[in-house]
């Protein structure tokens, strides 16, 4: 028996539409922000939070006037803008995240989606449900198609037991799906690096302050009160920012996780609809 000939399936397979642009883009975008948020963080530490009118005599190293909080964070040290480096980072991601995802999802309810599509199968109506996906786009739609693409082409396979048609419609879906879950995941190991480093970085800071302090309690029996000040004030203001940008990073990051996870399942469910509708439409 001679091999199937596979050479209709390429020349109608499904095109995969481009969400989230492409690994070589991702590899200038992810350095260039990181490189671009420490720049414009250390220029507004430098410039912006440091300018002399914010402290007693111009001068950085006496007290903040008037409790000014730009002043107040200037006091946490050079870590401030390690940490404004996270926060920065975190948001460009997370928007990047947002944007990629929401394109990724496709038009309108990918639930609504996967019920027409099924509907449209029981009607062996195999065109009708590749015509779903062209409309609803995305993600999602675009494993189903190209399993669309393999199932139309395996109705007219004779050459082929039930098993072996089935398991060529489930290649071509995981192999699509293959394709787009690096899209989808892309950046996320960057948000789970920042909640994690973001702690680090802040206690990193708080520990300095804190010897900072100690060190000016010990210069003197009463110890230098502007020094002790600065001190404390670097290490909570490190430990504030600190918190706050970790704390950011996780919800996000497991939001994001819950979108991914969401259409994952999307993918597994048309999968298994694909199938089930194939052997149903083609029993012996």
């Amino acid at each position: 028996m001679s091999k199937p000939n596979n050479a209709p399936a390429a020349a109608v397979k499904a095109p995969v539409v481009k969400t989230g642009g492409s690994s070589t883009n991702n590899a200038i975008f992810a350095p260039a922000v990181i490189v671009g948020s420490l720049v414009l963080s250390e220029l507004v530490y430098h410039l912006v939070m440091g300018a002399g009118s914010r402290f007693e005599g111009g001068d950085h190293k006496n007290h903040v006037l008037n409790a000014d909080p730009l002043g107040l964070m200037y006091k946490g040290g050079f870590i401030v803008p390690i940490l404004m480096t996270c926060a920065l980072c975190v948001i460009v991601f997370s928007i990047e995240r947002y944007l990629t995802l929401r394109a990724a999802e496709g038009k309108g309810s990918a639930a609504d989606f996967i019920k027409r599509i099924k509907g449209n199968l029981d009607r062996d109506n195999v065109d009708a449900a590749i015509g779903e996906c062209d409309k609803q786009k995305g993600s999602v739609a675009n494993v189903v198609r190209s399993g669309l693409v393999k199932y139309k082409e395996m109705s007219g396979n004779t050459e082929l037991d039930m098993d072996q048609k089935v398991g060529a419609i489930n290649s071509e879906i995981e192999e699509t799906a293959a394709l787009e879950m690096p899209m989808l995941q892309r950046n996320m190991a960057i948000l789970s690096t920042l909640a994690s480093v973001g702690t680090l970085i802040a206690l990193l800071g708080t520990v300095l302050g804190m010897i900072r302090s100690f060190a000016a309690l010990g210069a003197s029996g009463a110890g230098d009160s502007s020094a002790l000040a600065n001190g404390i004030s670097e290490a909570l203001i490190n430990t504030a920012l600190g918190i706050g940008t970790s704390a950011c990073a996780i919800i996000l990051y497991n939001y994001f996780t819950a979108k991914i996870d969401g259409m994952s399942y999307r993918i597994d469910e048309s999968s298994f609809t694909i199938a089930e509708a194939f052997k149903n439409m083609h029993k012996k």
